[in-house]
């Protein structure tokens, strides 16, 4: 199967997951910068999302690009990614409008730890059908940068659950940082080719 409807239907739901979470800001009441205030929480949980959609966005655009046919098991991880994603506008708005209270902060590094693990399926499932000598499993080695962000997710859960939210944040934009700039190694393998 052609990979275009993927990656079309893919750009669709992430532009939606942005738009959904920028709509939750709520026009303040008041005409002074102190009337932001209470916002902040809001605005960077949304942020904190952004970047980390953004991310898998990215992500998503190079490993595709990679790709040269797809098959239904493909389109399940595929979606089962999107599904995750999807639940980020939730999870983002619960933790914002409550201060980054831990139960909140739990949620996201669920979701985030779901959205890992479903990239990874992701991954697999493409170097399954594509073989072992695929431009995407050549590029992916071990991919330690992946497992590295999926621990980290998985550990900042704890941290949040002992009353420790703000280690979890901290954690979890630490791996949003180290994500930022985007994976090449997609982009060098197919660049030897």
């Amino acid at each position: 199967m052609n990979k275009g409807r993927l990656e079309a239907f893919s750009d669709g739901v992430i532009a939606i997951i942005i738009t959904i979470m920028v709509l939750e800001f709520k026009v303040p009441h008041g005409e002074t910068l102190a009337d932001l205030q209470p916002l902040w929480p809001v605005f960077l949980s949304y942020v904190l999302s952004f970047v980390n959609v953004g991310i898998y966005w990215n992500n998503h655009h190079h490993l595709m690009h990679a790709v040269k046919k797809v098959n239904g098991r493909i389109l399940w991880a595929n979606l089962n990614l999107l599904f995750w994603l999807s639940l980020m506008p939730i999870a983002t708005a619960w933790m914002g409008e409550n201060h980054f209270a831990s139960m909140p902060v739990v949620l996201y590094c669920i979701d985030l730890c779901l959205c890992a693990a479903a990239y990874t399926w992701l991954q697999a499932s493409i170097v399954q059908h594509e073989g072992p000598q695929s431009a995407v499993s050549q590029a992916l080695g071990s991919d330690l940068k992946g497992k590295v962000s999926l621990g980290s997710y998985v550990v900042a859960i704890p941290l949040a659950l002992w009353g420790l939210p703000w280690l979890a944040g901290v954690l979890v934009a630490l791996v949003a940082c180290i994500w930022f700039i985007p994976d090449r190694r997609i982009e060098k393998m197919l660049a030897g080719e």
